[in-house]
Order: C-alpha cells, then structure tokens, then sequence
C-alpha cells in the first residue's frame, strides 16, 4: 500500500482548494478511493483533480541539508 495525496480544485468565482489522503496500491484504486471521500457538497464545483504519492516527511531531505 502507498499513500497518495489527493488536491482538487473547485468553486467558479474564487477556486478553492480541497486536499487528503488515500491510500492504494496504484493510482487506479487511488483515484477510486478518492471519488469515494470527496465531500458530496463540492463535487459538483470540482474542475481539476491531481494525484500524487504522498511524501514521507522523515524520509524528505532539504536543501542545505548534510547527508548523513
């Protein structure tokens, strides 16, 4: 299992931006599993959707960051 962070974008005058997680083991079941928890109230607004792995923030280096 992978997690996937799920942002869409929704509202027509000013966008707005909703994000959560997920996780699947592809993006297939992710994006089926996002569908699921996307809130009822604005799914009809929504215009873009993006899909990403989710980043491990232990595992995440930094610039200036020394390798150890």
């Amino acid at each position: 299992m992978m997690n996937f962070q799920v942002t869409v974008r929704y509202g027509a005058r000013q966008q707005r931006y909703h994000t959560f997680t997920v996780q699947a083991d592809d993006a297939k079941a992710a994006l089926k599993s996002a569908a699921k928890q996307l809130p009822l109230d604005i799914a009809p607004d929504v215009d873009l959707v993006e899909l990403r792995i989710a980043v491990d923030p232990d595992a995440r280096s930094y610039v200036n960051e020394e390798l150890v």
